[in-house]
Parts: structure tokens; C-alpha cells; sequence
């Protein structure tokens, strides 16, 4: 957990001065990624010849040997330190990436893609980490303003594949594919030259290697936050399906909803990340974006009863009601999990933080399209009340993890570090 003391303040509050290189790294990481995963599918199936089918099945390959990189990789990260760990991950995934390139079978893809996702994971688990350092006693809050550049940095990128997916050669694709191998080269660097090499803390005689699947509060608000994960593929997957095949609204609306997400997301993230850093906090915010989400939900339903030029103007409408939800659900879980970790533990707990989401992410195109597609209008209104819920288990499992939390029964995750002691890191390089 991330605990109150004496650190050193700047006057952008502490760390203030890796803050910035690291926003930079991440900003130029996720314009490379904007750029690749929007056209990513067209390469692969258009340029490559690759089924799709060939191309999910690799993907789902890829994806499970990610899952058991987490926590694996989030021990390094707190015996060496995050930041060897996280330059490692880049320059994995930039020289994968890269090959890409030379792909001419779906063995071939196979084979790059299946240790790309590890290094994804493991840069997840070891980036967590590091946020954790340099965001001080308000990780929280660095991690929401973080994401608004992240974000930011994503719709940069989409909006330069769209050039490419026009011109439509395999030079154009290949460019977005260097592109992004070059955006985690850049992103190392920045990061290499801005960002201190952190020492490991101290750990407990008690700590164990794989200390947090033993840790059941813990794991329990991982599930909670998985489950809310679904959301995530409520506007990028359900909602233009349902869109194009049960309402009258014209094509552009899905482009329009797109856009208005990732408009809200970046305007707000940081301004009620802020609101959301304790654990308390962080429960009450998931309870928060539940009722959003059950707001939002039937409104993007109603979009298949409403004459077509009433559809774009309601559909903008229930994506803003549910990203202003996505903003605190993504905050309360920024507040717990790095909240409810040891600040000697963060790169295993971030690990698992990160496992929990991606095996949300799984299973998100599977159950919004199998249930509430077949049920319509129901299935709108049962996901909506699926969100309620289980935001509504926000507060308790929050209270819950909080209670137990070594040497601070009842007190939060924030007062347990002895007054005076502070962090010990290298000189910046």
C-alpha cells in the first residue's frame, strides 16, 4: 500500500520532475499504438492473407501466455526494481512488433505475437510499479492523469491510420507496424534518460514471493474490477453492433460515439481521478459508475426506437452518461489497486491487477454479444443492472481489504510507513 511519510516535494507535488518523462513515454508508446491496433486486422487478413478466424486463434494463444506473465514478471520488478524490468518489456515488445513486418504464415505470426504478449503483461505489471514510485503519495491520482495523456495519445494515433487504411497498400501498413515498434524504442529512451532507477524497498521477513494470491481481499476486489471490466467493450463492440443492425442511425454515428468516449475520457479523468484515492474512495466511486452505467445501458436501447436523426443525438447522449461511468470506475480501481498493495510488493500486485483486467477483456466480446444481443431490449437493461450490482460491491469489498490491510486495522491502506522514513532511489540518469 502506498503509505504516508516524509518524501521529497517539488512543486508539482512529489516526484513532480519523472512525472513528466514518464507521461511523455506513455503518450509516445500509445500514438504508436493508435496507429497499429486500429488497422492491425486489416494487415493481417488483407495484406498477410490470413483467415480471421487463423488470426483470433493466435490472438487467443498470445493472450493466455500473457495471463501467467503477470505476476512472474511483478517480482523482478520488486527484487530489481521497476524500471530495469519495464525498459525490458519495451524493448521486447519493439523488436517483436517489428517483425511483424516479416510475417508470411500464421506459424510465423503465432510465434511473434505469443511472446509479445507476455512482454505487454510484464510491462503492465513493472509500469504499475514504477507509477506507484513516481506518483508518491498520490499514485492514484498520477495514474488518472497518466491515462488522460494515454488516451490522448490513442486517439492521435487512430486518427493517423486512418491515412493508411485509405491508401491501403501494404508500404502503408507496414509503416503503421515500424511506427509503432518505434514508439516503444522512443518511449524506453524518454524514459531511460528521465526516469530514476528505484531501488527495491525493504521487504518484511514475512513477504513471500507469491505473497498476493494469498491475499484474498485483494483478489477479491481484482475480481470486482474484472467484472466491471465488460463495460469497456460496452461502446467499442455492443453499442455499433447494435447501432448498424437495429437502428435507423446513419453509419457515421458509430465514428461519433467513438469520439465522444475517448472526448470524455480525456476532459475528466484527471479531474475526478482526483476525487477517487483511498481505498474508501475507490469503492464508493465503482458503486458510482455502476449507477451511471444502469443509466446508460437502456438509453443506448432506446436508440432502436427513435426516429434515425433522434439516434445519433440519444446514442451521444448514453455514451456520455456511460464514459463519465468509465472514468470512475477506471479511478476507484487506480485507488485500490495500488491502495491495497504493500509499497514493497506493487510490481507482483500490479501483475495481478493487470491479469484480472485482461481476462475481463477475454471474455467481454463473448457475453455481450451472446446475451444481450439475443435478448434486445431485456439484455440492455439486464447488463445495466449487471453493472449496478456489482458496482454495489464496491463499498464492502473496499472496507473489507482496507480492514485488513498488515498494521492498520480499520485506519485505510495510507498511514502505515514510520514518520520520517523515505524511499531510497538512484541518481536520476
Amino acid at each position: 500500500m502506498i503509505r504516508r511519510g516524509s518524501r521529497q516535494r517539488g512543486p508539482s507535488g512529489p516526484d513532480a520532475g519523472p512525472q513528466r518523462p514518464l507521461i511523455t513515454a506513455g503518450f509516445v508508446s500509445r500514438v504508436g499504438n493508435g496507429l497499429f491496433d486500429t488497422a492491425a486486422i486489416l494487415y493481417f487478413t488483407f495484406v498477410v492473407h490470413l483467415p480471421a478466424a487463423q488470426v483470433g486463434l493466435g490472438l487467443t494463444i498470445a493472450g493466455l501466455s500473457g495471463l501467467a506473465a503477470g505476476v512472474p514478471a511483478g517480482n523482478p520488478a520488486d527484487r530489481y526494481g521497476p524500471r530495469t524490468v519495464w525498459l525490458t518489456a519495451l524493448a521486447l515488445q519493439a523488436a517483436t512488433m517489428a517483425a511483424f513486418v516479416f510475417i508470411d504464415s500464421w506459424f510465423a505470426f503465432t510465434l511473434v505475437a505469443t511472446p509479445d504478449r507476455p512482454a505487454a503483461t510484464a510491462g503492465g505489471a513493472a509500469g504499475g510499479a514504477l507509477i506507484a514510485r513516481v506518483g508518491g503519495e498520490r499514485p492514484a491520482a498520477f495514474r488518472a492523469r497518466l491515462r488522460t495523456f494515454v488516451n490522448l495519445g490513442v486517439v492521435v494515433g487512430t486518427l493517423g491510420a486512418a491515412f493508411a487504411i485509405q491508401i491501403d497498400t501494404r508500404p502503408a501498413y507496414t509503416a503503421l507496424i515500424l511506427a509503432n515498434a518505434a514508439g516503444f524504442a522512443g518511449a524506453g529512451l524518454i524514459a531511460f534518460l528521465g526516469v530514476p532507477d528505484y531501488r527495491p524497498l525493504p521487504r518484511p521477513k514475512e513477504h513471500r514471493e507469491w505473497s498476493v494470491p494469498a491475499d484474498r481481499p485483494y483478489v477479491s476486489f481484482v475480481a470486482l474490477y474484472s467484472a466491471t471490466g465488460l463495460q469497456y467493450q460496452t461502446v467499442s463492440l455492443l453499442l455499433p453492433i447494435w447501432l448498424t443492425a437495429h437502428t435507423d442511425a446513419p453509419r457515421w454515428t458509430v465514428a461519433a460515439v467513438y469520439a465522444v468516449n475517448s472526448g470524455v475520457c480525456v476532459l475528466l479523468q484527471s479531474r475526478l481521478g482526483s476525487k477517487a484515492e483511498t481505498p474508501g474512495q475507490g469503492g464508493r466511486a465503482f458503486r458510482l459508475a455502476g449507477l451511471l452505467f444502469l443509466v446508460g445501458c437502456p438509453l443506448m436501447a432506446l436508440t432502436a426506437d427513435v426516429p434515425a436523426w433522434v439516434a445519433p443525438a440519444l446514442a451521444v447522449l448514453a455514451v456520455c452518461v456511460h464514459s463519465v461511468g468509465e472514468v470512475w470506475e477506471s479511478s476507484g480501481g487506480f485507488a485500490l489497486g495500488f491502495g491495497l498493495a504493500p509499497d514493497h510488493a506493487q510490481g507482483q500486485y500490479q501483475g495481478l491487477f493487470g491479469i484480472g483486467f485482461d481476462a475481463g477483456q477475454a471474455l467481454a466480446p463473448v457475453i455481450p454479444t451472446e446475451a444481450v444481443l439475443a435478448l434486445g431490449h431485456t439484455g440492455w437493461l439486464l447488463l445495466g443492472v449487471f453493472f449496478a450490482l456489482v458496482g454495489a460491491a464496491g463499498p464492502p469489498v473496499a472496507a473489507r481489504a482496507e480492514r485488513t490491510r498488515p498494521g492498520n486495522p480499520g485506519a485505510g491502506a495510507s498511514a502505515t510507513r514510520p514518520q520520517g522514513e523515505t524511499p531510497v532511489l538512484e541518481a536520476e540518469r
